[in-house]
């Protein structure tokens, strides 16, 4: 069972920005992550009522603690909220410039609020597998031509160069 703390307030708004668990309460997120992968968990309130956690509840709060005992930042945003470019570049990694491009180039949906684009989390989430697919496969086909040609575990170095003393082995 999970308590429930006084210290939480009942109507909190939505964790937009991204949150991480400091070094000294690592521990906890790992005990608290064994609690809830043993099987059916429940929360006590206050007052000692306790309810089950749903099964979608217990799987959304499993992904989230592996994510934060894994070190990685979480945010919680709502399918509908509309992200800035700004936002959208900072969860992709890319400048703004560059999620615009690929806005005007058809790469992901948007839509305007009056001259500002946005985009909702399931089309960036949407873009962001299909590139990470694509990175996958690509860095997979390059490691295949690379055991094909026999040069995988190999140093080949540009024509004319050499190595120096101090970087040869034996």
């Amino acid at each position: 069972m999970v308590g429930l703390s006084n210290d939480l307030p009942m109507a909190s708004p939505p964790l937009t920005h991204p949150i991480s668990i400091p070094a000294k309460q690592k521990s906890q997120i790992r005990e608290l992550r064994q609690l809830i992968q043993s099987g059916e968990t429940k929360l006590v309130g206050p007052d000692g009522r306790q309810v089950a956690i749903p099964p979608p509840v217990h799987d959304l709060l499993l992904v989230i603690l592996n994510s934060l005992n894994a070190g990685k930042a979480i945010s919680i945003v709502p399918e509908h909220r509309q992200l800035t470019t700004q936002s959208a570049a900072n969860i992709l990694g890319v400048s703004r410039v560059f999620l615009v491009a690929l806005l005007e180039n058809g790469e992901m949906p948007f839509h305007r609020v009056g001259t500002h684009r946005r985009v909702y989390p399931r089309h960036l989430l949407d873009y962001k597998r299909r590139r990470d697919a694509a990175r996958h496969a690509a860095i997979d086909n390059m490691a295949k031509a690379e055991m094909e040609a026999g040069t995988y575990d190999k140093v080949v170095l540009p024509e004319g160069a050499e190595v120096s003393k101090d970087n040869k082995s034996g």
